[in-house]
């Protein structure tokens, strides 16, 4: 019997500690989504099929990387909201025209990690919206001529 109220108060102890947590960041994930989350284009860009790679995408920078003959560049972060185990994160990604610094769209998701219990295991995540995000964003701003 000592053994069995054991086991319940130990695994009540586990639950309260891991999954309610989690629970309350994956609530907070979908509560962000619905506020900022998707990609937003501002304007869309027609550009020769050679500028495209066998995939459809084109070759875009990162800001600090950008040469002369580049003509768009992209900027992206990473801010952990919430760090440790569980832990909140939003992904920002925005690309601009070199010309004018014109954001031409820009793409923001959030994602909870981790929360379980330890383990040989891979963490769990949430991610929202699963679709976003940088690959997409040019999918949606830069169209084959």
């Amino acid at each position: 019997m000592r053994k069995i109220i054991l086991f319940l108060l130990v695994s009540l102890t586990v639950y309260a500690a891991f999954f309610t947590e989690k629970d309350r960041l994956d609530r907070e994930v979908e509560r962000l989504c619905a506020i900022d989350g998707g990609i937003k284009v501002y304007e869309t860009v027609k550009l020769p099929a050679e500028r495209f790679d066998q995939y459809g995408q084109i070759s875009i920078p990162f800001k600090e990387n950008i040469k002369p003959e580049d003509d768009y560049y992209y900027e992206s972060s990473t801010v952990y909201l919430i760090k440790g185990n569980p832990e909140l994160r939003q992904y920002r990604s925005e690309i601009y025209r070199r010309s004018d610094d014109i954001l031409l769209g820009e793409s923001a998701s959030y994602a909870r990690v981790g929360g379980d219990m330890s383990g040989p295991w891979q963490p769990s995540s949430l991610m929202c919206p699963e679709d976003e995000g940088f690959n997409n964003l040019m999918k949606l701003i830069f169209i084959r001529n």
